[in-house]
Parts: C-alpha cells; structure tokens; sequence
C-alpha cells in the first residue's frame, strides 16, 4: 500500500533543481516523485511504511528545504528577493553610469565613478552579499553531484569580479574592470526572477478564487441558542442557520427554510438555484435570499469545495509527458554550458592571446544558456490552462490528461443525461391500466430516471414482494400474487414475451408484463439539452461523434439524424457493462477515444477511454475517476475541454520552441563576442519572463471558436 505526501519545497531556482530532487526521491524503492518548479511544490507516493520526514531529510541533503503542505498552495511574492533586487540595483547604477562614462561622445562624464577602489566599495556588498544565494545554492547543487542556474550565475559574476580584483591590484593605473560586469548581471538576474514572481502568481489564480469562496465562520444554533464558530470547529452533524448574504460554510442537507443559491462558481450555471428541506448544497455557495436551517454533512477537507481545489492543485502539480522531455534535456543542459564557457574562454585567449578579451565572451555564454525559460516553458501553461479550466467547471486531473485530449479523433457521448436534460417525462401510455398502476408501484423502489418519469405520471401503492433490478433491463415483484416485470425491449424478449408493435416518435418504452404477458407500455422521452445540437456541431468540425446508449435502436437512430450524427456511429440497446467493449472495439480500429458519460453508470467504459468525462457531476466518485470531470449540466463545457486543450499545448509548443530557439541562437552570438555580458543577463530575465508572459495569455484566449465561453 502507498500513500501521497504534498511538501512545499524551497531553494529552488531552475528546472536543474526539480529535476535533481525528483531524480533523488525516486532512486528510492517504492517512491514515484513529481515536483513542480512554478509552485515550489513536490507531489509524492510513498510506501506506507516510509516515513516522510525520511523524505524531508533526503530532499534537505540534496541542498533543499522541505516542510509539509498542510493548506492550499497560495503563490505569493517574495519580498526578500524585491528588498534584494532594490538594494542591488541602488549599488550597482553608479557602476552603469560609469560604463556609460567610457562610451565615445557619451553626455555623461562621471570620472571619479571610474575609480577602482570605488566600484570594489560598490560590487563587493552585490556580490556576497546580495549575490550569497547563488553561491549557497551553486554549493549545495555541485555538493549534490547537479549543476544550476546558481552554478551558472555564481561562476559567471565570480569570473568577473576575481578578475577585477586581480588587476585592481596588479594594474592599479590602469586596470581592465568588470566589476560593472558582475554587480549588473546579479542585479538582472534578480530583476527577471521579481517579475517571474509576481507573473507566476497569477497562473494561480484559480487556486485564489477557489479559496475566497470559503467561509471563515460559521453561525451554529446549539439549544435554541446562535453562537458564530470558525469554520474549522464545524462538525457533522451539527446546526448552521446560513441568512441571506452569506455563504454556506460547508456541505449539508437543508432542515427547514427555502432560498435561492447561487452555485455558478462550482457548477457554472449562470442562475441561483432554488433549494428547500432535504435539498443537499455545497459549501461555498452563496445565499441570496432567504434563511436556512443546515444540517452539516461534510466538513473541511471532505466538502466538494476542497475537493475541486485538490483536483486543481494535482493537476497543476502533475507533469505532462511533454514536460518531462523538457525537462531532461534541462537535466543535461548545464554542464552542456559549462563546457561551452571554457570553450569559448580557452578559444579566445588562444585567438588574441588576452585573458580580459576572452572572460567577457565566456561570462556571456554562462549567462545568457541558464535554461530557467525551458522549465517554465510547461508547467507554467499546465498551471493557467487547468486553471481556466477549473474557472470554467472543468477539472482535469492532471497535465497528462489534459494533453491526451487534444489527441482525441473520436468523441462517444452517453445519451440521457449527457445530451439530453436527464429529466424523461411520460409522453404517452398502452394498455390496460390496472397493468399501467402495477408498473408504477413497483418503479417506486427504483432509482433509475425512467422510473422517476413514471412515479411522477400516476401515483399509486401495492404491497411488493420479491422486489429485484435487472440492472439496464428493468426490474421485477410481485403484487397480489401476481408476478410483474417492468422494463426494456429488451428484458421482454429475453424472457421469449411477446412485444406488441407499440409506435411513438422519438420514444423509449418501458414495457409491463403480467404473469408472463406484456399488458401495458410506457412511452417516455427526454428533451435534448439547449447546447446540445450546436455542440455537436461544434466538435463534428474536427472529430467523429458517436452515440453509446443503452436505449432502443430505433429511439437511438431518431435522436442520431436529428443531431446529424452518422447512423453507423450509433450504438444502442446497450448494458452499461457492454459500454466498454464498444469504446475498445474504437480503439482498436485505431481511433483515440473520449467517453462523455454521467460518471457513475458509465464508469467502466469512461476507465476504458483514452480520456473519461464526466459531465454533470461533482460526486467524489468523478472526481475520483474521471480523467477530466464537468461541474455544470451545459454539454458546452466538452467543447470548451477540447478546446482548452489545444490551447493549452499550442500554448506549451510556442514556449517550448521560444525557450530553445533562444538558447539555440544566444550560444553561438555570445561565443562569437557579440554579446556583452550584462545586455546576457537581461536577456536570460527577458526569456523567463517572456514564457510565464505568454501562458498568462491563455486566460485571455477564447474557449469556443468564435468568441468566449461563459
């Protein structure tokens, strides 16, 4: 048996550095490590057996801190690294005027800044002490046997400044300085990784929403008696009275009271929905008029509310596959660089036979390779895609599911429930009716949704006895004596009856037999969703749509042509337990395949599926098992997951290609001298900055081709 240990990780400042714990954590027997850079976070499976604080300890030996997440991950700015950045950039002007100063024609003529003594006053404070972060993390990383961005910096400004200090004292006429070179580079170094801070924080903005939908107390009535309590100190079981304006502390069943909630965060319908006694509701939703009684039900870490937050935050803390070849070649990367630099450094000084001429263009190539945009370049687009996603009621679970969608050729949608309202209404009844009454006591111990259509039709009770469900065929009892079936086609024809040819257009009948003879019917149909025509549609630009339905062909095939769906893509009068071989039978003819289901009664097939949705539901079980599970009723929501999903890769593709070809091209231009080592170290902050830049884009990004989805 395993279990999963979230940890929030420190000292991290490259994709080197994620890939070097998880490389560490998952030597260990039993361990399956992932570790998100973005979110300085660390997702982690170990044996039962395994203590964490032995995982704590390893990642600390590695040169990391680690301490238990015990709440939602709330990315927030670093104020030390601003203080840094500022004090930096106060120390390190004077020593850019004075390499303005040496410019030919230049307006700014500050003589004295060139003096050698002064800019040592001036880089010396930048360098170890504003600069001690790098060397403490280039120690720990080299101790560890891994290189980083920290190996890079601290060789890069050290080369630069032990250099400077070296002719300072052997030259101190006229000495050749690069103390600008050093205190300039860590200041830019900073600068980008301020302003990838603060863009970061957005990418969690999901995560922000999700959290300011919690109630901080709540109003407990204890003997007649109301007494406010934090929300922590809630306990199933107990009495909330939620009045107008407030939001439910947590999820429970009504006792006594009616109010209309407003639920569009979590479940995305635009209109408050109207709740009375013994109607259940979720924490986290808002009371807009109205007072309620609650019972308590399900507290802190059980509501669906911290429930979606945990799908959110595994999904933005788990790699796509196309992160994890990102992050290999960042894994080989520094040393790559490193070898350059002394390549460059050693080609140059045998070409002009100066030291000076050959540290600038090595210290160029040091800085300007720090692969810091490569790691960003996907978990960033993970961490903004999932959470539009979640802002939209689409939860995916994980990067790897969110880019399988993008992948899919073929679309099987459910019927009822998932293209149509889930809500069948009896249009039409056959037979006798005592036949008719029959069915209708018998369908009351039923929970199937049909059987709601007929209890609401007639309202009747008989004493049953034998009572079973032919689960998808229908159910049995016996009633005075008489032996009563009440079900599908189907059942009947299994049991050799014989079906009268009963007609009308569109519908499902549920057929009842009397001792061994079909008596009556039940015609029964469910209007299709508002979105549902448009929607397929929609996907039918891009992708096969098939029908999977366990409802007669000839119901199956009138719904088919009215939705302009194939009718050789309809399979029908199909048990649930069927489903699955259906989606299978699509995959082996070569097709990817994503099920569209209700998350429960088509689980095994949406198991079976190259991606499972579950539209409709924010049960634990979809949650649970569904690849990607909708909160709202509005089938709109698949085509807004396909298309997110798309975004979202195209997204990681232009990150991608940016981070290396900026790699690809600023190698060779600073071993050629034509970059200095300062405009490298802007330019690395440029690139980190420019990919977190570009996922942020995604949010603006329309979900639907023609406009934004709402």
């Amino acid at each position: 048996m395993s279990k999963t240990i979230e940890l929030n990780i420190e000292g991290m400042t490259c994709a080197a550095c994620s890939a070097r714990i998880e490389k560490v954590l998952n030597r260990m027997d039993g361990v399956d490590a992932t570790v998100n850079l973005p979110l300085e976070t660390a997702r982690i499976a170990v044996p039962d057996e395994l203590d964490e604080q032995a995982i704590i300890d390893k990642i600390k030996k590695v040169g990391y801190g680690a301490t238990i997440k015990s709440a939602p991950h709330e990315k927030v700015q670093d104020r030390r690294m601003l203080y840094r950045f500022f004090i930096a950039a106060l120390l390190s002007l004077p020593l850019l005027l004075s390499m303005v100063s040496h410019i030919p024609n230049s307006p700014v003529h500050l003589t004295f800044l060139m003096n050698p003594w002064l800019q040592f006053a001036l880089a010396t404070p930048v360098q170890f002490i504003i600069g001690a972060p790098f060397y403490v993390g280039a120690y720990k990383s080299l101790r560890s046997g891994s290189t980083n961005m920290d190996v890079l910096v601290a060789l890069g400004t050290s080369a630069a400044y032990f250099y400077s200090v070296a002719e300072m004292l052997i030259h101190p006429v006229m000495p050749n300085l690069y103390f600008e070179t050093s205190a300039i580079l860590i200041t830019l170094v900073l600068l980008g990784k301020v302003l990838e801070d603060r863009a970061k924080q957005q990418t969690t903005g999901a995560i922000k929403s999700l959290l300011s939908l919690q109630a901080t107390d709540a109003v407990v009535l204890d003997n007649g008696t109301e007494r406010t309590v934090a929300i922590d100190q809630i306990q199933p079981g107990m009495q909330i009275v939620v009045k107008p304006g407030q939001k439910i502390p947590m999820d429970g069943m009504i006792l006594s009271g009616d109010a209309y909630l407003d639920e569009s965060m979590l479940t995305g319908e635009p209109l408050p929905a109207h709740k009375g006694a013994d109607d259940t509701v979720i924490g986290g939703t808002l009371n807009t008029n109205g007072n309620l009684l609650i019972e308590a039900t399900k507290v802190g870490q059980e509501t669906m509310l911290a429930n979606i937050i945990r799908v959110v935050e595994q999904a933005q803390t788990e790699k796509a596959p196309i992160q994890r070849q990102a992050d290999r070649i960042s894994g080989i990367f520094v040393p790559i660089v490193v070898a350059i630099a002394l390549i460059t450094l050693g080609a140059w000084w045998l070409t002009t036979g100066s030291f000076a001429e050959a540290i600038r263009p090595a210290i160029a190539v040091l800085v300007i390779a720090c692969p810091c945009a490569l790691g960003l370049a996907t978990p960033t687009s993970i961490m903004v895609g999932t959470g539009k996603g979640a802002e939209h009621g689409v939860l995916f679970k994980g990067g790897a599911q969110l880019e399988s969608l993008q992948h899919v050729d073929a679309v099987v949608f459910d019927k009822t429930g998932t293209l149509t309202v889930g809500r069948p209404v009896v249009v039409e009844t056959f037979g006798n009716e005592q036949a008719l009454d029959f069915a209708a006591a018998i369908e009351k111990k039923s929970e199937h949704p049909l059987a709601h259509a007929i209890t609401e039709e007639r309202d009747v009770v008989f004493d049953i006895e034998q009572f079973q469900v032919d689960a998808g065929r229908g159910v049995s009892g016996m009633i005075l004596g008489r032996n009563i079936l009440v079900g599908s086609e189907r059942m009947m024809r299994d049991q050799q009856f014989d079906v009268p040819d009963w007609s009308s257009a569109g519908a499902t009948f549920v057929y009842v037999a009397v001792d061994g003879h079909v008596e009556a019917g039940y015609a029964i149909r469910d209007e299709l969703k508002p979105t549902t025509k448009q929607v397929i549609a929609q996907i039918q630009q891009t992708k096969a749509v098939y029908l999977l339905t366990g409802d007669r062909k000839d119901v199956a095939l009138n719904l088919a042509t009215e939705l302009g769906i194939p009718t050789d893509h309809v399979f029908a009068d199909v048990l649930p337990i069927e489903k699955a071989d259906h989606i299978k039978a699509l995959q082996d003819a070569g097709h990817r395949v994503a099920m569209v289901g209700d998350g429960i009664n088509d689980a095994p097939a949406l198991a079976t599926a190259d991606v499972g949705i579950a539209l409709g539901s924010g049960t634990d079980v979809a949650l649970e098992a569904a690849d990607v599970t909708l909160l709202g009723h509005d089938l709109q929501q698949v085509a807004t997951a396909i298309r997110l999903s798309e975004q979202t890769m195209k997204n990681i593709r232009q990150n991608l290609f940016f981070a290396l070809a900026y790699n690809t091209i600023g190698i060779p231009v600073a071993f050629l001298g034509l970059l200095a080592p300062w405009l490298a170290g802007a330019a690395m902050a440029f690139s980190s900055v420019s990919v977190v830049t570009n996922a942020l884009r995604l949010k603006r990004t329309p979900l639907t081709k023609g406009g934004t989805h709402s």
